[in-house]
């Protein structure tokens, strides 16, 4: 059985509650836990906490795998070593294999933990660490204040394509057995591999600032967090995610709107994937209607003015839930639909206040291909991709 441990805290000294401070949307620990729940080789996912509030808050999530479990105070202090917390983990748990995990590494994927233990389990490997490959040119001072390199010789400066460079442990996530741990009690021993991340996971959350600079890196990647739960129905707002936002007008004063060939594939290919497609907007036209006929999308709704409302009575007639459900909005009357269903996707001209709700932003704008995008991201969540 494997098995993923994030132990949290309530007391941060820098940070008080770091761990539930709202990061890309969602509190710090949800990234983790879902990447950790998201894992194909994960069986079950400990968050550790001495905090009834952090405990809340997770429970909240109600990510698939995650159970929260109470911390031994006294591994919890500032004097405290993580592998504290995971001899008393061990104590009380059973397991085969166990992956730390950090919280403060919010740009994890279980796609890097698949390959963590991808590695983990090839020949002659004992445990496994993750790393970020670094390209640069280290020195050190000695006694008498003098410089000199460590890893490159200043007299023969290699370039950067020529430099091989070198691995920075960068604290997101450490694979060993129950029998490697109970013997060393440490999170690494025997011959161990290292598991190359992206360069962007060099950072970790530390300081305040360090929220401000990791949520634009999650913002500029669309980075989002998988879900554990299959999506079945996908809907969407029409004007700046269907269309540019904009209004045109013919010479005879007829009013227009510009859709893009592209996010007809991706419903087409969401519908051969079995999920049900639609439209919930404020706006009633009939060119909407009719673009919607168009792509076949079984469920049209025009001129709604309570979207949520609307989104439930949908779910409730086909038997299927918020959490299975997908939504693309762009503007402050999306926000309560985005909050509450289990996928919520934004697009990059989208309100900066919407946006901070959504689990996904998509790389085009709307009308340039963003809802192909998202039918995209979808299928790669379900596995359908």
């Amino acid at each position: 059985m494997n098995v993923a441990f994030i132990p949290v805290r309530g007391g941060s000294k820098s940070i008080p509650l770091k761990n539930i401070k709202v990061i890309n949307g969602k509190p710090l620990i949800y990234w983790t836990a879902a990447a950790a729940s998201g894992c194909r080789y994960i069986d079950k996912v400990y968050v550790a906490t001495d905090s009834e509030e952090i405990r809340q808050t997770v429970e909240a999530f109600n990510l698939d795998k995650v159970e929260v479990i109470d911390r031994d105070p006294a591994t919890a202090t500032d004097t405290a070593s993580t592998e504290m917390a995971m001899e008393d983990f061990a104590s009380r748990y059973d397991f085969d294999n166990i992956v730390l995990v950090q919280a403060t590494s919010p740009l994890l994927t279980s796609d890097d933990l698949n390959g963590g233990f991808e590695l983990f389990m090839q020949p002659d490997t004992d445990s496994v660490l993750s790393a970020v490959p670094q390209k640069r040119f280290n020195w050190s001072v000695d006694g008498s204040g003098y410089a000199s390199p460590i890893n490159y010789d200043y007299m023969h400066r290699p370039r950067r394509q020529e430099f091989d460079g070198y691995l920075t442990e960068n604290g997101a996530f450490y694979i060993t057995s129950r029998a490697g741990f109970e013997q060393s009690h440490n999170r690494l021993s025997g011959r161990i591999r290292a598991y190359s991340m992206n360069e962007d996971t060099f950072f970790e959350i530390d300081e305040p600032s360090d929220f401000e600079i990791i949520g634009q890196l999650m913002q500029r990647k669309a980075y989002a967090a998988p879900k554990t739960e299959r999506i079945r129905l996908f809907l969407t707002d029409s004007d700046g995610c269907l269309t540019d936002g904009g209004m045109y007008y013919s010479p005879d004063g007829d009013m227009l709107k510009k859709f893009n060939a592209k996010d007809g594939m991706g419903i087409s290919l969401l519908h051969k994937a079995g999920i049900i497609t639609g439209i919930v907007t404020g706006e009633n036209t009939q060119i909407v209607a009719g673009r919607a006929a168009k792509l076949s999308m079984e469920e049209v709704h025009l001129g709604i003015k309570n979207k949520l409302e609307c989104v439930k009575e949908i779910c409730g007639r086909l038997g299927i839930e918020l959490s299975q459900t997908a939504y693309v909005g762009d503007d402050i009357n999306d926000i309560e639909v985005m909050d509450s269903v289990g996928y919520a996707i934004s697009v990059p001209n989208a309100e900066e206040s919407v946006k901070k709700h959504a689990d996904y932003i998509t790389p085009r704008s709307g009308g340039f291909g963003a809802v192909r995008d998202a039918a995209e991201k979808i299928l790669e969540i379900n596995g359908q991709l």
